[in-house]
């Protein structure tokens, strides 16, 4: 029953012939994910429509116990919708419809496929917006499985603080809701948590209900340059401790600038930068900007520049969003690895610190930047996979900023998830309860068919 040809005769008897492929091209799509990591092709690709069709496939991988991994965009950067058991790749690409808006209770109910800027697109005749930006114009589904955040978190939260239900197909076919549409619940075990950062190892989300938020009355973002990194960190670290309600607070390095200005065709001063934004009413909004410029001067701002116009600023944030692709395309024939750590916001000045010696001492080209705001800050590292020993001092640079973080209480993932690419620091940052994690997987997926192989292992058999 597991051959090839047998399991697309089942599934051509509820799928239409376009639902269901094993092209060559379509299954080397879903072979990788933006990340470093080596691909691996699927037997199958499948595309649903409806939960029930999900329901059905996931019925037919239990019955012949078939590895399923669910796919969004494939903007992970972690490996996780690489099926390195091949098996069936669900996408949800057709599944990518806004199901309700209810504007008086600030909730959005959705599809997995609907991508951030669909959503927000459609959003915006409701005079309403969906706060959470990681950069990549990521599905809503993938986002959840990832617990995805990006610039805005520091005032809105990350992807776990916008669920309030959702709808998942367990790895059996059975279908449950995690949640509800009231604002808070003191009902049962928080599924929303469990299933939210799951990455596809649980369950399929087929549905998503989301908080959402009124569009600001007025935006200011703007960008202040600083000597050094560690100025412009301990700027942040004054923005925060001074409570100002700052929405968005990245950080560009010098390296990444210059990126910036090559790609974008900008003239940025090629300096350590924030890029902050802020949300609200006129009259408070520039009491905020006031003293945020007199935070910044107490450490070496050398240019701070607001802009109040949309075009403005979003090539602002066109910018920074495009940092990876500008690193990418300043380097051809090199694949970008990104590394993710978030510490307290009080070890994150020495974080970074540690960060750029590190690149240093292992003679890497590279960039730094992050939502410094919340402690998360990132490497660009442009390398050459076919080069073992630079793929040696890549893993090295990464497993040091790890301990780093891991030995300050932080942990190894601030938004990137595990995927494949960050298991082996499970151990060392969860202790004893990665095994509870493990009988969870275990419970919940008994057969391991779950994209098996990422995030945990399961309870050994």
């Amino acid at each position: 029953m597991n051959s090839i040809s047998t399991l697309l005769e089942v599934f051509k008897s509820f799928l239409r012939d376009d639902q269901v492929s094993t092209n060559e091209t379509i299954r080397e799509h879903h072979s990788k994910d933006e990340s470093y990591h080596l691909g691996s092709l699927p037997d199958i690709v499948v595309y649903p429509e409806n939960t029930e069709e999900v329901s059905s496939i996931v019925k037919v991988a239990d019955a012949h116990n078939i590895p399923i991994t669910p796919f969004g965009l494939g903007s992970s950067l972690e490996g996780h919708v690489i099926p390195y058991n091949k098996g069936i790749t669900i996408d949800f690409t057709l599944m990518n419809k806004v199901l309700e808006v209810r504007e008086k209770d600030f909730l959005v109910k959705v599809q997995p496929g609907v991508t951030r800027s669909q959503l927000n697109k459609e959003l915006k005749k409701y005079g309403l917006f969906f706060t959470v930006d990681p950069g990549a114009n990521a599905t809503l589904g993938g986002m959840a499985a990832t617990n995805a955040s990006g610039t805005t978190s520091v005032k809105y939260g990350v992807m776990k603080d916008q669920v309030n239900d959702l709808e998942v197909v367990l790895p059996d076919g059975d279908i449950i809701h995690t949640g509800n549409l009231a604002q808070k619940s003191a009902s049962g075990y928080d599924l929303n948590s469990l299933y939210v950062g799951s990455e596809g190892t649980l369950g399929c989300i087929t549905e998503l209900t989301l908080k959402v938020y009124g569009i600001p009355e007025h935006i200011v973002a703007g960008r202040a340059s600083f000597p050094t990194v560690d100025d412009a960190v301990e700027a942040v670290v004054s923005i925060l401790q001074a409570g100002v309600p700052i929405a968005r607070v990245e950080l560009v390095d010098e390296a990444s600038i210059r990126q910036v200005n090559r790609f974008s065709d900008t003239t940025y001063q090629e300096k350590a930068t924030l890029f902050l934004e802020f949300h609200g009413n006129e009259a408070g909004l520039q009491h905020d900007v006031d003293f945020a410029k007199e935070l910044v001067s107490d450490h070496k701002c050398e240019e701070i520049y607001f802009e109040k116009d949309n075009a403005s600023r979003n090539q602002l944030w066109e910018a920074r969003h495009n940092l990876a692709y500008a690193y990418i395309h300043g380097n051809p024939g090199r694949k970008l690895m990104v590394t993710d750590v978030c510490v307290p916001i009080s070890e994150l000045a020495g974080a970074v610190k540690h960060g750029r010696e590190k690149i240093k001492e292992l003679s890497f080209e590279a960039g730094i930047l992050g939502h410094v705001g919340d402690g998360n800050y990132h490497a660009l590292l442009m390398i050459d996979t076919e080069n073992l020993e630079e793929m040696e001092r890549a893993e090295l640079f990464n497993e040091e900023i790890v301990k780093y973080a891991l030995e300050r209480g932080g942990t190894c993932t601030g938004e990137h998830g595990v995927g494949r690419g960050k298991m082996k620091y499970l151990q060392q940052e969860h202790g004893k309860a990665l095994n509870v994690m493990n009988n969870l997987k275990s419970a919940l997926d008994p057969k391991g068919i779950m994209n098996p192989n990422k995030l945990v292992q399961g309870r050994k058999q």
